[in-house]
């Protein structure tokens, strides 16, 4: 389908191994990404970058790649114009805790450390980047996300969920046991935060039909997206974690790239143009 504006995943999507632009799945040197997006500019196609970074983060990326805004926080924050512009979505979090920040509620509450104290050595913090955050706690580890949910509901805390953002590589800087060392990216944040409902919001705000969206992601969370655009796609390193196979299977509107990261993000960007 040919869009007019596509929302991207940034790690392990749009760029490869450890952040890089410039190399595919597998360490080699590649100029494929860096040849779709101009591709994008030239054909004049806006582009948004979608991130669990933090703001700062995704505004200084959207300068990098020349992108017309940004979502960072995994949806919690939509912002444009070089990040001068900015609107925060806080989901379901509790009409009491309006005007506070979910990080300050749930340091406040002290949800973290008793959820990590409850999986020793399988979550933590994800140090250093977790300092910068205000809609989300930033995890990292190997937990399930759906028994954590169960764990928060039993607690009166049902109001927030753990959701999956990928894969990890391994690094000496985790203090995890051995079971944990299959890390992943977690965010622990208010339900109805999301980053569809983000991209739902910023295609409103410019008056774009969602038909003529396009997003590209690779990872559970991602999947959220694909109801509020017209196609979702998915590179092959995220089809390939286990489990996905079954999520995508209840997504109408998604398709898988035949390579992974950011030569699969230059297949999608094509097939968008």
């Amino acid at each position: 389908m040919a869009a007019r504006i596509v929302y991207t995943d940034l790690d392990g999507t749009m760029v490869g191994p450890r952040g890089s632009f410039w190399h595919a799945a597998d360490g080699s040197p590649t100029a494929e990404p860096a040849a779709a997006l101009l591709e994008l500019h030239t054909a004049g196609v806006a582009l948004v970058i979608v991130s669990g970074r933090t703001a700062d983060q995704v505004t200084e990326a959207g300068r990098i790649f020349a992108a017309d805004g940004a979502i960072a926080e995994l949806g919690s924050l939509v912002t444009w114009k070089g990040g001068r512009e900015r609107h925060g979505l806080t989901g379901e979090l509790p009409e009491e805790y309006a005007g506070r920040t979910p990080m300050d509620v749930m340091a406040e509450l002290g949800v973290v450390d008793a959820l990590c104290a409850a999986h020793p050595g399988r979550l933590e913090w994800h140090a250093p980047w977790h300092t910068t955050h205000d809609g989300d706690a930033l995890l990292r580890g190997f937990v399930d996300p759906l028994a954590v949910d169960a764990w928060l509901a039993e607690r009166g805390l049902g109001w927030l969920t753990l959701k999956d953002n990928g894969a990890i590589p391994a690094s000496a800087r985790l203090r995890l046991a051995p079971e944990g060392q299959l890390a992943r990216v977690y965010h622990l944040m208010p339900r109805g935060i999301s980053k569809g409902a983000a991209i739902a919001w910023d295609l409103e705000r410019r008056g774009v039909d969602p038909a003529d969206a396009v997003a590209i992601g690779d990872s559970a969370s991602d999947l959220e997206m694909a109801p509020a655009v017209g196609r979702l796609w998915i590179t092959a390193n995220g089809a390939e974690v286990e489990g996905m196979a079954g999520l995508l299977g209840a997504v109408p509107n998604v398709s898988v790239t035949d390579e992974p990261m950011g030569v699969g993000w230059a297949q999608a960007v094509r097939a968008s143009l």
